[in-house]
């Protein structure tokens, strides 16, 4: 089902954008300040300090969809993560929608990189399917949304059908999770691997491991734009002034998704920055929780 914001909505963000309603765009300094409320409860998924997940349910009777976060900051622990994540948390639990909200060992953390910090998506999948019927969260109706590093991620996730056998990334049971929203993710390992460098000073090798005789291509169980087509949907958010993953990168990501046969949409947000795309504060999250609402089958609020 094709995933489209009414044109009314494009137009009311693109006319506060010329006549200058839309506020100046924000910056890392503003991401990093970003709060929310306390989760409902915190669960971990394995031994490791950032190895958890917190849940955020909303009060009543459920059951209730689910968006799953994964949080950013260039794969390192240096820009903050998951506590800037409570900020869209709290937007979401106001619209009765539960939230499953993500840590996990980045590439400057023992464990993290490749295969830790893809295992670490696995386990706290695995995490909210065990604890999905006592909380009331219902599994069949999710949406991945990752921001930067986290877009990888969760567009990672949506293609975890075709991981090759071989590597050790391979389960035979998971929590699948089709409908996707990365919102400035750089997503594509292969191709944007000289923007990853510039952007976040990563290089494929944290990201993707190292070749090996039983893994010489190290992309095969990486990089979301190889493990395509998967079935899933997704909407390609970013911001007119992101400078991390700029527009060309989402059109870039949208054609190669459609050409392997799924489904992909843009969304340029106007007058946005990169931190912009994650800020429940902000004048862009107005186009963003009408997708939400319509990848989850809810009439808005």
């Amino acid at each position: 089902m094709p995933i489209s914001l009414p044109a009314s909505l494009i137009a009311t963000a693109l006319l506060a954008s010329v006549h200058g309603a839309v506020a100046a765009p924000m910056s890392l300094d503003d991401y990093l300040a970003l709060n929310g409320p306390p989760p409902t409860a915190q669960f971990a998924y394995g031994p490791a300090p950032s190895q958890y997940a917190q849940l955020f349910r909303p009060e009543g009777t459920g059951p209730f969809p689910v968006v799953v976060l994964v949080h950013g900051g260039c794969w390192t622990v240096a820009f903050g993560g998951i506590d800037q994540m409570r900020n869209v948390a709290g937007a979401l639990l106001a619209q009765g929608i539960a939230v499953w909200n993500i840590e996990y060992r980045r590439v400057d953390e023992p464990g993290g990189g490749y295969p830790g910090t893809y295992e670490d998506m696995h386990a706290a999948l695995d995490s909210l399917q065990r604890h999905a019927d006592q909380y009331q969260l219902d599994t069949g109706r999710i949406v991945a949304m990752g921001h930067s590093a986290g877009g990888q991620l969760v567009q990672w996730i949506a293609g975890r059908e075709k991981l090759p056998k071989t590597s050790p990334l391979y389960r035979e049971q998971y929590l699948p999770v089709k409908n996707i929203l990365s919102l400035g993710g750089l997503a594509d390992l292969r191709h944007e691997q000289n923007l990853i460098k510039t952007s976040c000073e990563r290089t494929i090798a944290q990201l993707a491991g190292s070749a090996s005789i039983e893994r010489p291509d190290i992309y095969s169980d990486t990089n979301a734009a190889d493990l395509m087509p998967n079935g899933s949907r997704t909407v390609l958010v970013t911001g007119e002034l992101d400078t991390i993953s700029p527009p060309r990168v989402a059109h870039d990501y949208a054609a190669r998704a459609k050409l392997a046969g799924d489904h992909a949409e843009v969304l340029i947000l106007p007058g946005a920055s990169h931190y912009d795309e994650i800020a429940a504060t902000s004048h862009a999250w107005r186009m963003i929780l009408p997708v939400i609402q319509r990848m989850l089958a809810m009439e808005p609020k």
